[in-house]
């Protein structure tokens, strides 16, 4: 289980709130990271708050800027180290 903001959408708009997920709820990528720290920037801040249309698929974890250990990486041609920073 993981710690997250999570904006989900619901009949009377979008609700964001933390939550707890598994890792199979996340979304599909080449590259997991274990995320030691995470900021919420200006457009995270639109995206929860829901005054500018940023979000484009329903549920979101926001937060882009972070810092970390990867866990998994299956993007190539780089295919990132894992454990490196």
């Amino acid at each position: 289980m993981l710690d997250a903001v999570l904006i989900e959408k619901s009949d009377s708009g979008q609700v964001a709130g933390l939550s707890a997920i598994d890792t199979p709820q996340l979304p599909q990528g080449d590259v997991l990271v274990e995320v030691a720290w995470s900021t919420l920037n200006y457009k995270d801040a639109l995206a929860i708050t829901g005054a500018s249309p940023v979000v484009r698929s329903f549920p979101m974890v926001p937060g882009i800027d972070f810092a970390g250990v990867i866990a998994e990486s299956s993007h190539p041609p780089l295919n990132w180290a894992i454990g490196s920073c």
